[in-house]
């Protein structure tokens, strides 16, 4: 028991004086994280809303491809990734694994299907009569998306911090794929395993901490928001 006391102690220490390691696998958590949610976004918010308001072929497969890929394990994309940038692989010759750029595709390619799935469910929900209203006062497919996209937007913003929840929180992709070398890829979740293995506990409570106070702000924003919702 003394141990954790202790490790708590350290904790606070650490935290408290900005320790520069610290601060630097936080900060660095936060723009791969962030970076990676708001270039999912990008994709998958206009790609939900399209899905939605558009009849094709293998739409549903489409749909249920996506929504599957939503529990996609964070292992098997980083397998994936690593298979693609490393030195035998297709984009090799860039020399961009264990990068902090391998870390954002990879956590991309697991926070897409979240945030397309969910701008899926959002715009679904939203009333026909809106559409069809947009539509018969002459708005194209695009402007008929973008409103479309206006009245489900606490969904969508919900989407994105459920997105950036994901990412801030993965462990298994962006290790494969990051390596978790000190002062270049090492983030918040890895940097927990590794102290955590090395008796570091005082280290790895303050990484804890950290981790705990961004998910409880991403938590607490969702909440907020679907308050305000409901």
């Amino acid at each position: 028991m003394g141990y954790i006391i202790d490790g708590i102690i350290q904790a606070a220490v650490l935290i408290t004086s900005l320790n520069p390691e610290i601060m630097d696998i936080a900060s660095l958590s936060l723009q791969v994280s962030g970076t990676s949610t708001i270039i999912a976004s990008l994709v998958g918010i206009p790609l939900g809303a399209l899905i939605t308001l558009n009849e094709f072929p293998l739409k549903r497969l489409l749909k249920n491809l996506i929504f599957t890929l939503m529990g996609l394990p964070p292992v098997v994309a980083g397998l994936f990734v690593f298979l693609i940038l490393s030195r035998s692989g297709p984009l090799g010759s860039f020399g961009l694994l264990f990068t902090p750029t391998a870390m954002v595709i990879a956590q991309v390619i697991l926070i897409l299907p979240i945030i397309t799935g969910l701008t899926i469910t959002a715009t679904k929900a939203v009333d026909p009569s809106v559409i069809d209203t947009a539509i018969s006062l002459g708005a194209d497919r695009m402007h008929t998306a973008v409103i479309t996209l206006g009245e489900a937007r606490q969904a969508i913003v919900v989407a994105v911090l459920a997105g950036f929840g994901r990412a801030i929180a993965e462990v298994g992709a962006v290790m494969i794929v990051g390596g978790d070398i000190q002062w270049s890829t090492r983030v918040l979740t890895t940097s927990i395993v590794l102290e955590t293995r090395m008796g570091d506990f005082g280290k790895a409570i303050a990484l804890g901490i950290i981790l705990l106070a961004l998910s409880f702000v991403v938590n607490l924003a969702v909440n907020l928001i679907q308050g305000e919702k409901a």
